[in-house]
């Protein structure tokens, strides 16, 4: 028989498809590159407008409670009316004033030392701080003479009260919130470097920066960072420049404030790491030309060896006896046969490696998703607390706290992938407990269970997360929510399953998110939204190797629906 041999080529042909490969993959990583890092700047700036958003949403918070407890003492207080009431020399007014510094510590111990807060009597000329200062005296006596003129506009009510304003004290800004109540004021003053130091501790990159601005887009903070100068430079640059050192803007509004925050963000990071791609790409091109010289020079002495044991190896797939692996002038060559049968061996247990690390990630996966909990519901149920507590509910604080308790248990304690039904039933009982407490008489309850329901076993918190929803976005002050829950049995296809049926008597999904629910659709979660449904989507498909069933609508005399159809006897889990 003839020897079958493919076309020659020469030495130069395979170096010309070197360095055609090589250009190649200069391009393709050029442009990975810029991919790359435009992906990774569109998630920094998106990480960053999300903890804006959270430290604008606390601050908000902040200000709106801390306005609203100063106009509560001002119009109910006993210690304000007895202040009003008696001479500021005398031993009554003495005492109440304590009392009221006292109050306001407590107060700013809550918010921070930067908080300073005052108290004004128009009628007496009075003007005192009711909590320790941080600020200097010089500037306590410029904020007095400013408060005691606009005590004096007749418009003071409408500018200040619910609206904190930046204020200019001795060449700095400080942010002020005045609550006036007939000859009587509270005013709450921070800087405007405290305020906007939490998000300058964020890494902004070399010449980042995070300040606040007024309304006419000035700076009111301590610049830090790059200043205003450089970043108009930089905005002016060519586009080519303004490549290498690129910047993103990320401006936030506050509530109730004329201000607002802007952090400017610089990537100039990103871009040296694109360069030094390159250089790594310039030096494989280089040492390629050197291994085409190599190779030329090594044409007899390599390549022809290297083509004979070819030559042996598809002999030896036509399973050829007749083999001369002793032809060959390299040692190394004729033990590469037995070589490749070890590494053969070696990628059949490389395999059964990955497929275990792949089983160990579903299990980590699985872990990470029934632990994901939100941490507002906890810092909810303190601030419920704190509300029954300065109300004095001493018995519902003790049901609170018990329920918040036993919530909190089954969260952390659990850590199985499946319970039992009634242990999830009594841990969204709870839950609902708690919530009650927090909207009273907005929504009621039923729950319907069966004796041969209690030892059916489900995923933990798969209840609570659809159950959560209903509350979420069903439940409101105008009108009582209705929400049910009800477990039973059924035979479908020979098979018994768990039905289980979640209703609300609110408004129902939405029509885009319940398209997508029906479809099979993704829901979106760069707000940090619908992530404890999708969670829940992806256990149940883990758990149950899509044979658990989940169907989602609205049904005609209102509300939203889940039904969950699970398999009896689950299977083992991952």
């Amino acid at each position: 028989m003839a020897k079958k041999t493919g076309k020659p080529y020469p030495v130069k042909h395979y170096v010309n498809i070197m360095l055609f490969t090589l250009f190649t993959a200069l391009i393709l990583d050029f442009i990975i590159s810029d991919a790359s890092i435009s992906i990774v700047k569109q998630q920094s700036t998106r990480y960053l407008k999300d903890t804006a958003d959270l430290y604008i949403n606390r601050i908000n918070h902040d200000f709106a409670y801390i306005n609203h407890y100063m106009g509560w003492t001002l119009a109910n207080d006993e210690i304000v009316k007895n202040m009003n009431k008696y001479d500021t020399h005398s031993t009554e007014f003495l005492k109440s004033n304590t009392q009221l510094h006292q109050r306001f510590t407590e107060l700013q111990k809550n918010y921070g030392q930067e908080y300073n807060f005052f108290f004004y009597l128009k009628k007496k000329d009075f003007f005192l701080n009711c909590s320790p200062l941080s600020i200097q005296y010089p500037d306590y006596l410029d904020l007095k003479k400013q408060v005691i003129s606009y005590a004096e506009d007749k418009n003071v009510y409408e500018k200040f009260y619910s609206d904190w304003t930046p204020v200019l004290v001795k060449d700095k800004y400080y942010i002020i919130n005045i609550v006036p109540y007939h000859d009587s004021y509270l005013i709450c003053l921070i800087s405007a470097d405290d305020l906007i130091r939490p998000l300058r501790a964020i890494n902004l990159g070399e010449n980042g920066s995070a300040s606040l601005m007024n309304e006419n887009r000035e700076s009111i903070s301590t610049p830090i960072g790059v200043s205003e100068k450089e970043l108009q430079l930089n905005t002016s640059k060519p586009a080519l420049l303004s490549f290498v050192q690129s910047q993103t803007t990320v401006s936030r509004q506050f509530s109730n404030a004329s201000f607002r925050v802007q952090m400017v963000i610089q990537f100039g990071t990103f871009e040296k790491i694109m360069v030094a791609q390159l250089l790594i790409i310039l030096l494989a091109l280089f040492i390629a030309f050197i291994l085409c010289v190599v190779m030329i020079y090594f044409n007899k002495r390599v390549l022809r060896p290297i083509q004979t044991f070819s030559d042996n190896l598809t002999q030896l797939n036509e399973d050829n006896e007749n083999l001369d692996f002793q032809s060959s002038k390299i040692i190394e060559l004729e033990q590469a046969n037995l070589q490749v049968k070890d590494l053969i061996e070696q990628i059949r247990r490389f395999k059964i490696d990955i497929y275990e690390r792949e089983l160990d990630k579903q299990r980590i996966q699985l872990d990470y998703m029934k632990l994901q909990i939100k941490p507002h519901f906890f810092l909810n149920c303190l601030t419920n607390i704190y509300s029954m507590a300065q109300m004095q509910m001493y018995e519902e604080i003790e049901h609170m706290t018990l329920s918040t308790s036993r919530y909190f248990r089954y969260i952390f304690q659990n850590g199985q992938d499946f319970v039992r039904l009634k242990d999830e039933i009594d841990h969204v009982r709870i839950y609902l407990d708690i919530q009650q407490h927090r909207y009273r008489n907005a929504f009621a309850y039923i729950i319907e269970e069966n004796v041969d329901t209690e030892d059916i076993s489900i995923p933990p918190l798969v209840l609570q997360t659809f159950i959560e929803n209903a509350v979420k976005y069903a439940v409101s002050r105008v009108t009582q929510v209705q929400i049910s829950l009800s477990v039973s049995r059924l035979i479908d296809k020979d098979k018994e399953m768990a039905m289980i049926k979640i209703t609300d008597s609110g408004p129902g999904f939405p029509a885009h998110i319940l398209d997508q629910l029906t479809h099979g659709r993704p829901l979106d979660q760069s707000d940090g939204t619908h992530i404890g449904i999708m969670n829940t989507l992806q256990r149940l498909e883990l758990l149950y190797r899509r044979k658990a069933e989940i169907r989602f609508f609205n049904r005609e005399e209102g509300g939203a629906c889940v039904t969950i159809c699970l398999p009896f006897h689950p299977l083992e889990s991952l």
